[in-house]
């Protein structure tokens, strides 16, 4: 216990400052491969390409330790492309939606005609239309676009930011929020759960006090002796905390672990889980709209392939494939320590589309959710660590039972030994005893009397006598 606690002087500090465990991010695009007949009120046909898989560092600073028994700091991520694991490069190009301008239109839906006519003639003089044509490094490090400074002179606020633009720009060597965790030194049952995140207790993205709690851990680990029931992490890159439930017993590597997995109800709509009623407005079940933290876009997160999700979302597109071995989500933890083992987990990023009255570009594109990526962010214990790991949790606990039965074993013959030597200690020291007979004696003959009873006699012969 101990060591799992977050203090400087423990052996598992340094492993919880830079985490040791090689994590992987992989990355799967959807190509849209009729854009055309799209525009023209199609279904749109995908295609997956990748995976495009990155190495992914992670690091702690700005470690402050409070009198209250928690501790705060920024964790950083540094993403590495891997070309011998890829199936692809980062230079291929990809036929995706502009996400800028469809985004845009969604968003200046309800504005005056005259806005949507102004933006829509300023996307012709851009050359922009609704499809485009860039390569992976670009959707995903960001690309210059005069689109952005076009919106913003439209519509100022609209696009609240200047510069490039790319899916994952704020993922690379940035960190995900000041986090404030437990660190068990008092209390070794709250041990990494959250205390505040960027100083809230809550966020205010969601319509309920309920959606907008931060519960769990950060994601990382988890207090010890865990139950096979549920866990619980707050999540930045979804805005929201999230429950899996425990699904299975297992073994990783030789070391017992729980298996816990993502229930229907993580992205179910308020009609079929009212409890997510606070996360609408929503769609189908299976996708969460994400717009109130991603910048009013109309961005929804679900599993891939639209995995556990309304199968009306897959038919609306062709080209999904869901499956539970390939696109479900799972955390292997050791349940006595409380540290994940093996995990990955997975999420899809869709853009909401549709045509947009007054947005020429928008064409007779029908409402869908377009699935645009899914990545999976994956690592688990090996090498020396695993080593130690399983020696010290695993290997000398089970040689520590093994011994216990072996005394055990040779202390029962001694029992045996110990109770045959009492027993005949026993006899020996009856045949010795005064107060027996012994064997070389003879019993009195049954016609005589005994002292007492002869005295009795005579005794009561003088009496009558007398």
């Amino acid at each position: 216990l101990q060591n799992v606690r977050i203090d400087p002087n423990s052996i598992s500090f340094s492993m919880w400052k830079d985490i040791p465990v090689p994590f992987y991010m992989a990355v799967h695009f959807f190509e849209v491969l009729n854009p055309k007949e799209v525009l023209q009120g199609a279904k749109p046909v995908l295609s997956q390409r990748g995976p495009y898989v990155y190495r992914e560092f992670r690091y702690k600073t700005n470690i402050t330790f409070h009198d209250n028994d928690t501790v705060s700091f920024l964790e950083y991520r540094k993403l590495f492309f891997q070309p011998d694991l890829s199936n692809g490069t980062e230079d291929e190009y990809i036929i995706v939606p502009n996400i800028l301008m469809m985004g845009a239109a969604v968003m200046m839906e309800n504005l005056p005609n005259f806005v949507k006519l102004l933006l829509s003639g300023a996307l012709a003089g851009l050359k922009q239309e609704a499809f485009m044509n860039r390569t992976v490094g670009e959707i995903m490090w960001g690309y210059e676009d005069p689109l952005i400074d076009t919106i913003n002179m439209l519509v100022p606020g609209l696009i609240p930011f200047k510069g490039k633009f790319g899916l994952f720009i704020e993922l690379n060597n940035s960190n995900s929020g000041l986090f404030t965790v437990n660190t068990g030194m008092k209390n070794i049952s709250r041990v990494h759960m959250v205390d505040s995140w960027n100083g809230l207790k809550k966020v205010n993205y969601w319509r309920s006090s309920e959606c907008n709690m931060i519960n769990g851990t950060a994601g990382e680990m988890w207090p010890p002796f865990m139950s096979p029931t549920s866990l619980e992490f707050y999540s930045p890159d979804a805005c929201r905390s999230m429950t899996l439930v425990y699904e299975q017993s297992g073994k990783f590597e030789g070391v017992p672990t729980y298996r816990f997995v993502a229930p229907k109800t993580l992205f179910a709509n308020g009609t079929d889980y009212p409890p997510n009623e606070g996360f609408c407005p929503c769609m189908q079940s299976g996708i969460q709209n994400v717009s109130t933290c991603r910048l009013n876009a109309p961005i929804f997160i679900s599993h891939p392939h639209f995995y556990n999700a309304d199968p009306a979302l897959v038919n609306a597109v062709e080209g999904l494939h869901p499956s539970k071995d390939q696109h479900a989500l799972f955390l292997d933890v050791h349940p006595m320590t409380g540290i994940p083992m093996n995990c990955s987990i997975k999420l899809q990023l869709n853009l909401y589309i549709k045509q947009v009255s007054g947005i020429i570009q928008t064409g007779k594109i029908k409402p869908v959710v377009l699935p645009l990526l899914w990545f999976a962010e994956s690592g688990s214990i090996e090498g020396s660590v695993l080593k130690q790991f399983y020696t010290n949790l695993v290997l000398i606990p089970s040689l520590l039972d093994y011994l216990q039965y072996i005394f055990l074993g040779l202390s029962v013959p001694l029992i045996i030994s110990a109770a045959v030597l009492m027993a005949m200690s026993q006899r020996a020291d009856a045949k010795k005893s005064p107060c027996h007979p012994t064997t070389q004696s003879k019993p009195p003959p049954s016609s005589e009397t005994t002292p007492l009873l002869h005295d009795a006699d005579t005794l009561s012969q003088d009496d009558a006598e007398a």
